[in-house]
């Protein structure tokens, strides 16, 4: 009985390869990036967000073996979506909202770091990205909503 089960799952296996979805990956063409303010935090952006905030995807092999490639090509496809560092002439509604992601540990994701150690960022490299991200994209989070409650006219 458990060698039938065995046997089944492996043409499972075998069957899923030939599903389309997650297969073919590409990265378009990259058509502006931000100016940031320094090497510094290019280099965190890039080491942190880019695999899937931008079109310079780096496929990873098991992006190629499904079930995994469907999971990686539905999360770059959600991040170029909500914010791409290569498509910047476009509009990026999602950018405010680096502080509040980072900050909340919830970019980048957990699920994400244990296959790529290098974007685990440490408390004070999430606060130089965050810091960098302000001073390259504009204010970032809350303090944006501060500062334009700030700058209201006063009528009298």
């Amino acid at each position: 009985m458990a060698m039938k089960v065995l046997m089944w799952a492996l043409l499972a296996a075998l069957f899923i390869q030939i599903l389309p979805f997650g297969h073919t990956h590409t990265n378009p063409p990259i058509t502006q990036e931000p100016v940031w303010d320094s090497l510094a935090t290019s280099e965190l952006v890039h080491r942190a967000c880019y695999d899937c905030h931008s079109n310079r995807t780096a496929w990873p092999w098991y992006s190629r073996v499904a079930p995994t490639s469907w999971l990686v090509q539905r999360d770059v496809n959600g991040g170029r979506s909500h914010l791409n560092f290569t498509e910047w002439d476009k509009p990026q509604r999602h950018a405010k909202d680096i502080d509040d992601e980072v900050t909340k540990g919830e970019m980048p994701p957990w699920f994400y770091l244990p296959m790529h150690p290098a974007a685990r960022l440490s408390p004070s490299e999430k606060q130089a990205l965050i810091d960098g991200a302000a001073r390259s994209l504009g204010p970032q989070g809350p303090q944006q909503s501060l500062q334009k409650a700030s700058v209201q006219p006063v009528h009298r």
